[in-house]
């Protein structure tokens, strides 16, 4: 490709069909993006959290997508710091930062990865760190998962969520993502669409029957504030892709001096497990 060494490691990624365009799909999902959605990221972190505010508190976002966590964070009243590795990501943030709170400088924005240790140990501590849905789409989840550890302060919070590991059906999702970004973009709609349908067909004739048409779908965007259609393309072409079962999660930062808070599972299913976890506080070394 002429100019490739010209070219981020990002774009050399996206050029080769190894890594999907997550900051294009959520610079589409900003136009959709309204105060119905803003309040529903809002409850979500709060209920997570338990909490009704963050003032006080520094709140890290590692892999900030579309920015509407970051956004929650600082209308929650954290001190926020977002980085992305996806430059159209941190072009997302940066436009809901200066939409919503311009020019502030509780609220910084910056394009860096999870994978980046030396610029990561500048960051110093934090009360929450979050990455929902992140740290799988890295290529090297389990180093992503292992540098967020020094990044909670003693006694901070933890919000992270990874894909479910479904056995078999996940190596199958694998062989899909792969395929959909080495495919055109006619190619790609159509895996996209095909998946939509398998995924909601269901529901869709439920409420067709119930005389309640796409009330699913409709709900669907009160969890977390996202588009159900935006997610579904996040979903098909989420690549890198890896997965975790629960107790692989628990043990990890279990045996890294964190205790589990809540854990919400899909019992198996398709999508994201949460878990949030808080860092224990170091022994005092004078006792």
């Amino acid at each position: 490709m002429t100019g490739d060494n010209t070219l981020t490691e990002h774009a050399r990624d996206v050029a080769q069909g190894r890594r999907f365009e997550f900051g294009k799909n959520w610079t589409r999902f900003l136009a959709s993006l309204n105060d119905e959605r803003l309040e529903s990221a809002r409850n979500s972190l709060r209920t997570m959290l338990s909490t009704e505010a963050l003032a006080g508190k520094r709140f890290l976002d590692a892999g900030s997508g579309s920015g509407i966590f970051s956004l929650s964070a600082r209308c929650l009243d954290a001190e926020v710091f977002s980085f992305d590795f996806d430059p159209q990501s941190v072009a997302c943030t940066r436009e809901l930062r200066n939409r919503y709170f311009p020019n502030d400088p509780m609220w910084t924005v910056a394009e860096a990865s999870v994978l980046d240790p030396a610029y990561l140990s500048k960051l110093g501590n934090f009360d929450v760190v979050y990455s929902w849905g992140v740290l799988h789409h890295t290529g090297a989840m389990w180093a992503a998962l292992e540098n967020m550890t020094p990044l909670v302060k003693n006694g901070g919070l933890l919000f992270i969520s990874i894909y479910n590991d479904q056995g078999n059906k996940s190596l199958r999702w694998l062989a899909l993502k792969k395929f959909y970004n080495r495919s055109p973009k006619p190619v790609q709609l159509l895996l996209s669409g095909g998946v939509c349908v398998q995924l909601w067909w269901r529901s869709s004739l439920k409420d067709l029957l119930r005389l309640r048409p796409f009330a699913t779908w409709r709900d669907a965007s009160k969890h977390r504030g996202m588009s159900p259609w935006r997610d579904v393309v996040d979903w098909v072409g989420g690549y890198p892709f890896e997965v975790a079962k629960p107790d692989e999660i628990f043990n990890f930062y279990r045996d890294r001096g964190f205790t589990l808070l809540r854990m919400n599972t899909h019992a198996g299913a398709l999508g994201c497990n949460e878990f949030l976890f808080r860092k224990n506080e170091a022994p005092d070394p004078s006792r």
